[in-house]
């Protein structure tokens, strides 16, 4: 990483940071080294000065957090996640997430790579299948067994070093080790199809269909019927698993999308009301403040002053 990128990262303010996120002086992007590469492994030490809070967003490249030392909190979804030593959390490309307490991670690493690198040379979309944690529905967090620690810092090592001490990434060496890393991820991840019930298997599939339809369809019987399973079975299944029925799953989403398009877009209320499905703004509106207890405009203030 070059001496004014550091700089850059050292000065970064916090205030204003809904300007800044949608600039070109977003710190995540000063971190890739050029717009091919779209990868960066870094110790954490070294990225601690852009520890903020961070309202709900995406990205669209992959997320990887390894925390050898400390607590890492983080909102995957409407989904809380605390991850301690020795655990990784996976932010899938797409997913919707969010930072509130950022100050108690001591060392570890991050590493963000873009979903092309991992088809490259040696991948396959079905290789991809593979890992759960890769997937918006799957388990994100990794809780690694004690004897696979040193290999996944040895690996998480590499890639820092390939990020670090070269002027532009080798990919081919990087997607190597990224598979090599989900593998020995997946050792401490992946659950037998025996252990999976009934009940899991469609919820993760609802979770899936309502990720891809969310801006189009709201309604739980659309989604039974993709699923080919009654409304009051897939909502038993998704309360029986998750404790919430698919309704509050569906409004959920709503808000959360409406949320990152409030904060890392530029669109209007009512563009951002019918990206989320609702052409009529005032429903959008009552819906929002229902949920938030403020309007969209008031969320957007909200943001813009913190």
């Amino acid at each position: 990483m070059g001496a004014k990128t550091i700089e850059k990262i050292k000065t970064y303010n916090p205030s204003g940071f809904r300007e800044k996120f949608l600039g070109e002086d977003n710190p995540i992007h000063l971190l890739f080294k050029s717009n091919s590469d779209h990868f960066f492994c870094l110790e954490i030490e070294e990225i601690m000065q852009m520890q903020h809070p961070v309202p709900p967003c995406k990205h669209s490249c992959h997320t990887l957090i390894f925390i050898s030392s400390g607590q890492h909190v983080m909102k995957l979804g409407s989904q809380e996640y605390i991850t301690t030593d020795n655990e990784i959390i996976v932010v899938p490309a797409g997913q919707i997430f969010s930072l509130d307490n950022v100050n108690n991670i001591h060392k570890g690493y991050i590493c963000q790579f873009h979903p092309d690198i991992l088809i490259g040379k040696y991948g396959s979309r079905e290789m991809l299948n593979e890992f759960d944690f890769m997937k918006i529905s799957g388990n994100p967090k990794i809780t690694l067994a004690s004897e696979d620690v040193l290999n996944v810092s040895a690996v998480l090592k590499r890639l820092h070093k390939e990020y670090s001490e070269t002027t532009t990434a080798n990919l081919n060496i990087v997607q190597s080790y990224l598979i090599a890393l989900f593998y020995e991820m997946n050792k401490n991840s992946v659950k037998s199809a025996k252990s999976i019930s009934a009940a899991e298997v469609i919820t993760n599939k609802f979770k899936e269909l309502i990720h891809q339809n969310i801006k189009t369809h709201h309604l739980v019987h659309y989604y039974a019927s993709l699923l080919n399973v009654t409304p009051n079975h897939l909502n038993k299944s998704v309360r029986t698993v998750t404790g919430k029925s698919a309704a509050k799953w569906i409004d959920e989403t709503i808000l959360l999308e409406a949320k990152y398009l409030l904060f890392q877009t530029t669109l209007s209320v009512s563009e951002i009301a019918v990206q989320v499905g609702h052409e009529d703004q005032s429903y959008f509106s009552r819906f929002f403040k229902k949920h938030e207890g403020i309007s969209p405009v008031q969320y957007r203030k909200m943001i813009d002053k913190s």
